[in-house]
Formats: structure tokens, sequence, C-alpha cells
């Protein structure tokens, strides 16, 4: 995720900034230009908006609550949450504090696959031209069977406990994850959503099926088949992003999908830095800018090839400073590679064909 500048003062902000902490400006995003503005406030004495046009943006309903959204409403939009709100079509019961709480961090998670869904050309930032995913937030019911996380004609359902700290850790080490993340959740099920509308009808099928398999093989019957695997075979690494991939086609898709989706916003964050990167044992290679692949001129793959694995190795270095673990447990094997690489084309030839204009910044 980039970062930004307020407006008024050109102190650094943040995507989620609620209120510039140098000069007191109201913030918000405004997603028809995938900025953070200036939003006027009910208190005139503590700033001049920038412009007339963000003056005219509206908060979102849920800013003032437990979920301090700070997306903003176009002029022309009669709804009274914003087009990330408004996904999210069931919430969990809040008569329990824990689950407001949990609602809280799903949406911030939420709006950061907004974010970069919508500068891939995927979303339309209006909420009004392309299919987008529909959300449900449930928590589980004593004695009702529990919630379970997946994808459906459309719906994304995630169990809430999944915003739990520890629930997730445990969830993690018992199923033997590198990595388990509430974005990296929404990441992948958005994957099995846009497989429905970019892979299953469309020209695409074959190639799909060449790389990742045919995606008629019985799915519950391949799931049990993965689980019932021997937790230690690491024979999976050799042709995918993670073992769970191996466990049928659709999840193959949605596990490389969600890695795409996790390289492109490292690296926009990296670039909004202007991070140069130097590998310690190849100093002919000499530095190198990380670029931007949600810029306005697309990236090659080959490029974010290239950057990335010296990027991973710098974040692992980082945060092995701190005596934390790597934050990128992965290594990634040539057959991951091509899977990551279709993905990009995949995207690149539908905002092609698409003609969906991501705003300049």
């Amino acid at each position: 995720m980039r970062v930004f500048n307020c407006e008024a003062c050109g102190h650094l902000i943040y995507f989620d900034s609620l209120q510039c902490v140098h000069c007191g400006a109201a913030q918000a995003f405004l997603p028809d230009q995938l900025r953070v503005g200036i939003l006027q406030s009910s208190d005139a004495t503590s700033y001049t908006p920038s412009s007339d046009l963000t003056a005219r943006y509206r908060p979102c309903a849920h800013r003032h609550n437990i979920s301090l959204c700070n997306f903003a409403i176009e002029p022309s939009d009669p709804h009274q949450l914003c087009v990330s709100c408004r996904q999210t079509e069931w919430l969990p019961d809040s008569s329990n504090p824990a689950n407001e709480l949990r609602w809280a961090k799903i949406e911030v998670a939420k709006r950061r696959l907004f974010y970069t869904l919508a500068k891939l050309g995927l979303l339309d930032p209006h909420g009004h031209r392309v299919p987008e995913p529909r959300f449900s937030l449930l928590a589980d019911i004593p004695g009702s069977t529990p919630v379970m996380t997946g994808h459906a004609s459309g719906m994304i359902t995630l169990n809430v406990v999944e915003a739990d700290d520890d629930e997730r850790a445990r969830r993690r080490l018992a199923l033997r994850e590198p990595l388990r993340t509430l974005i990296g959740h929404l990441r992948h099920e958005s994957g099995h959503f846009y497989w429905d509308q970019l892979i299953a009808k469309s020209a695409w099928l074959e190639p799909f099926r060449a790389l990742f398999g045919y995606e008629n093989l019985d799915y519950a019957q391949a799931l049990q088949q993965h689980y019932n695997k021997d937790p230690l075979d690491t024979r999976w690494s050799q042709s995918a992003i993670s073992a769970y991939a191996t466990s049928h086609p659709w999840e193959d898709w949605a596990e490389t999908w969600a890695h795409y989706l996790h390289m492109v916003d490292l690296m926009e964050t990296a670039a909004s830095y202007s991070t140069s990167i130097t590998v310690p044992d190849i100093p002919s290679s000499g530095p190198q800018m990380i670029c931007n692949p949600l810029g306005n001129v697309p990236l090659n793959f080959s490029v974010m090839q290239a950057q990335w694995v010296p990027l991973t190795l710098l974040h692992n270095s980082l945060n092995r400073s701190l005596g934390l673990e790597d934050a990128y447990p992965f290594s990634i094997s040539a057959m991951a590679w091509d899977k990551l690489r279709f993905v990009h084309d995949l995207i690149s030839d539908y905002r092609q064909k698409s003609g969906f204009a991501v705003p300049a910044l």
C-alpha cells in the first residue's frame, strides 16, 4: 500500500488515516480518485478544504463507529455507506462486543483489498460498473454448525473469529501454514470470485487447465485427500505456492491469486518509499529502484519477478533485526512462477480489453 501526503501541510499520511497528526486536517480516502484527500469538517474553523471538489464529498456512515471507515462518498452517490462498506451484506451478532471489534478489523483488511482490486482495474471505484464480490461476516453460534470461510455464487463468507490474533495463530500452527492473515483470507477468497468472472466461461479456461489442472475434480474428495496427506511431505513446493494449493486446481488458483496480490501491494509500498535494492552477494548488479506494479504504466512481469526476491530478502532481514519471524516465509519454484505469470497476464488482458482506466495520481 502506497503512502500519501496531506493536501494541507504535505505531512506523511496513510491509506487509513482519519486525521493528519501534523495539522489536524480530517482525511478521507476518495475511492473514485484512489487517493486520500481532505474531507470538509463540520467544524469549519479547523481547516480549509483544498478544493471545492473534495468539499462536496461526504463521510461514510461508519466513520464514527467502531469501524472507523475513512472512505468518502461521491457527491452524486445517494448511499449512506461507502463503496467498500456496502459490499458487506451480513454482519455478526453485535450484542457480543467481541464481534464488533472483529468486524472492524475485517473491514480494515477489506478496504485494502478494495484498493488493490480497483488499482488493478478489477473493481469500479464508483461501485456500479463491473461485478464485485459481496461479503458475509458471520460468527459461530453455540450448538450450530461452525461458520466455514469460503466463496459461493459471488458471496465471500468469513468466520469473524479469524480476526482474533490468537485464534488465527492457533489455526495456522494446527494446519502447518507458513502465513495466515486477514488480508490473506480475503485475497484468497477473492481469487475464487474472479475465477468465476475471468476464467470459467472464457478463452482462458483451457490455458488454466493446462497449468493448474482440471477443475471438475470432486472438490470435497480432493480436500479430504489433502488433509490425509503426511504434513511433512514437502513435494508440493516443486509445483505450487503452498501445500494447500495442491489440494485442488481451484485452491491452487486462489492461493496463486492471493500471492500475486501480496506481490503488487508490497512492491507498491516499497516503490512509494523510493526503495533501492542491492543484493549483497551480487554487487555487480548494482542498485535497483523497486518499480510500482500498480502505476499508470503496466509493469513487465519479468521485472516484478527479478525485483521480488531481493525485496523479500530485505523484508525478512528487517524482521530478523527486530527478533521477529520472517515476514515472507516462501520460496517460489519455477512452476509456481509460471502460475503467477498466468495471473499477471490474465489481469493485463482483462484491463486491455475492458478499457478500464485507473485514475492517475
